[in-house]
């Protein structure tokens, strides 16, 4: 299930308003689950600035290497160390302490193009039944 308030991407990225009006962002926990452990976080640096669906980082797994993509633009202005040091955070804690960066949003009005959190439910429903 998605955390409620935050937004979704259909690449399976989250991004939650913080109260200072700027995103933090990460995986969704079907991104995480299909990945499976992953073991390598790299992330664009503090101060880069980037375009909505941007790709802004790689996450390695035993299975695979994903490409992140920002579900919105602005500045990152705090990239998550934790995440980079122990990546299995992001496994165990998507929602929370396994988050990749916050965002100063340079249009809030972007948030408008993702998907709700049960929008995105319904999304992961279809592709579930896709498969079978």
């Amino acid at each position: 299930m998605a955390a409620k308030d935050y937004k979704y991407t259909k690449t399976h990225e989250w991004i939650g308003l913080e109260p200072d009006k700027t995103g933090k962002i990460g995986i969704t926990q079907y991104a995480q689950s299909h990945l499976g452990d992953i073991v390598f976080v790299d992330l664009s640096p503090e101060g880069t600035t980037v375009q909505q669906f941007q790709k802004i980082g790689e996450l390695e797994s035993v299975k695979a290497v994903s490409e992140f993509y920002a579900p919105a633009g602005g500045q990152i202005l705090k990239v998550n160390s934790a995440v980079q040091e122990d990546p299995k955070i992001v496994n165990q804690d998507c929602y929370g302490a396994g988050w990749f960066a916050s965002l100063a949003l340079g249009d809030p009005s972007q948030l408008d193009k993702l998907m709700t959190s049960d929008e995105y439910d319904a999304y992961i429903a279809s592709l579930n039944e896709k498969k079978h």
